[in-house]
């Protein structure tokens, strides 16, 4: 199992625990399949949204406002199933980047929000099947307020979820697809 190391070591404005988020990040690590190398997770406790970035493939590191691992019910509380949403979602995207056969998607920054989106629905959909019980449901409201809310959008989405051995090409014709049936706004 590969190392992973939480900063910052002492959380002061949150009460987070860096050597139990390690201990997740673990876990979820090894159900993505990443469990050899170090990880690196960057916490902004100061910071209540909930954006998770990856900014490194060596080592793996991910920057995290620390409104990702917080609890909805009790502000300043992590929470493990926040963590482990987060997490998988953005080593499921990670393990991608690092398969060669995946293609070469853009930076993050570079991605459209359909893009990102539909990229999202199939690394949560492999999060389920790797036994981490994320929220379809929310992930399908997400992906209809970016993709339309209609059957092909819907469609689209099921196919993403249940989908293992994607490419790149794979996510960006799932844009195409779903930008023909939405309605000008």
């Amino acid at each position: 199992m590969g190392r992973v190391v939480v900063t910052p070591e002492q959380f002061r404005l949150v009460l987070f625990d860096a050597a139990h988020i390690a201990s997740v990040v673990e876990q979820v690590a090894g159900k993505v399949g990443l469990g050899d190398g170090e990880i690196r997770v960057e916490v902004d406790e100061a910071v209540p949204l909930g954006r998770v970035r990856v900014t490194s493939l060596a080592p793996v590191t991910l920057a995290v406002q620390g409104g990702a691992f917080e609890d909805p019910k009790r502000p300043r509380r992590m929470s493990d199933r926040a963590i482990v949403d987060a997490v998988g979602r953005a080593l499921f995207r990670v393990r991608d980047r690092l398969d060669p056969g995946f293609g070469a998607p853009p930076a993050d920054s570079d991605l459209s929000l359909q893009q990102s989106t539909a990229w999202d629905a199939n690394a949560v959909g492999r999060c389920d099947r790797a036994g981490l019980a994320p929220s379809k449901a929310r992930r399908l409201y997400h992906f209809r307020n970016r993709h339309g809310f209609n059957d092909i959008a819907d469609r689209v989405f099921e196919r993403l979820w249940a989908a293992d051995g994607l490419t790149w090409g794979d996510i960006e014709r799932a844009c195409q697809e779903t930008a023909g049936a939405r309605q000008p706004v």
